[in-house]
């Protein structure tokens, strides 16, 4: 199993970026995928995620500025961000946790960097 993502750039405050995640292997496996962030200095936090049923949480930081969704023809999960705010800034990681046997397994792909500008 592998995670890329894509979509990272520099942006202006109030302007928008699309993440991309797409995902090797098979996805009927999946339990759940999701966006984390990590700014320098700090922990990586949960953005938002995605249950193969498409039901969605978001932290309550990105709510109502924020879309995750899928699309399980081209194996890729999106992040829609709009307002983003320089507080946004940060490598986000797209994350893979598909069902195991006795435990759920974990994927991570490489971060790609946002960067918001005040």
């Amino acid at each position: 199993v592998q995670l890329q993502a894509s979509g990272g750039g520099l942006v202006q405050a109030g302007g928008s970026l699309r993440l991309s995640c797409v995902t090797s292997g098979s996805i009927f496996s999946i339990k759940a995928m999701g966006w984390y962030r990590q700014a320098t200095g700090k922990q990586r936090d949960l953005v938002a995620s995605i249950t193969g049923g498409d039901s969605t949480n978001y932290a309550d930081s990105v709510k109502g500025r924020f879309t995750i969704s899928r699309d399980n023809a081209r194996n890729t999960m999106y992040l829609q961000m709009n307002s983003l705010k320089p507080e946004d800034t940060a490598v986000y990681y797209c994350n893979r946790k598909d069902y195991g046997p006795g435990r759920d397994l974990h994927y991570w792909g490489k971060g790609t960097l946002v960067t918001v500008s005040s």
